[in-house]
């Protein structure tokens, strides 16, 4: 019987882009099935009732929700190349913090730029944040390559797929993360380097274009 690999995903969202990256690492073969996140479909209202939300990865009729864990779901089941998580258990443990961190602290303040465009003080507030949580991640990748080391793997997969967003900030004047963050800067490069990586990652013009309908409908209200 074939293996039946679905994805429940919307184009730019970062954290499914972590699943397809992790896909692309393992060289396994799906069926993408985007998503209008206004108007959730059945099947992902089926496959992920909890939540509601994207992404889902569907292994053979089962459905896996979460990204993080999606993307250990898959170290796991494809072990035959490219490894994304080490293998001793304290350096599992500490590359499993340092992506819930990056949930945890990352995207409330890089998603509260955006939010709050209009709003001076809170947007001041959430740049600090950023820009604090980046500068503690630069910290931790010191002189190595990726984060695990000279591989790339699990918190590289976290966190890069936010790298877009950067460009975004620098575009629209409100964060330069290249001048505050050099060394992240180059690791974002040496990321980009990864077919894995460069091939998935949305152009940026499809950035631009979701941040300018935010601006309309902040604008708006």
């Amino acid at each position: 019987m074939a293996e039946s690999v679905v994805l429940l995903d919307f184009l730019i969202s970062c954290f499914g882009l972590r699943v397809r990256i992790a896909l692309a690492e393992k060289g396994v073969e799906y069926e993408y099935n985007e998503q209008d996140l206004s108007s959730k479909s059945p099947l992902l209202l089926q496959s992920n009732p909890i939540h509601k939300k994207i992404p889902v990865l569907i292994h053979n009729g089962r459905p896996i929700c979460e990204s993080l864990i999606i993307v250990e779901y898959i170290d796991e089941v494809w072990t035959d190349r490219s490894p994304l998580l080490p293998k001793d258990p304290y350096q599992r443990a500490n590359a499993r913090f340092w992506a819930d961190y990056i949930d945890k602290k990352i995207y409330p303040s890089a998603s509260g730029i955006l939010k709050n465009i209009n709003k001076g003080e809170a947007q001041e507030a959430s740049k600090k944040e950023l820009m604090e949580c980046l500068k503690l991640l630069e910290g931790q990748l010191k002189e190595k390559p990726f984060f695990g080391g000279d591989t790339f793997g699990f918190v590289d997969i976290a966190l890069i797929t936010f790298s877009g967003w950067f460009h975004i900030y620098k575009t629209y004047g409100y964060l330069n993360v290249e001048e505050e963050c050099p060394k992240l800067m180059a690791w974002v490069k040496r990321c980009m380097e990864k077919e894995s990586v460069s091939k998935t990652l949305p152009d940026t013009t499809k950035l631009c274009d979701h941040v300018e309908s935010m601006k309309k409908k902040l604008e708006s209200q």
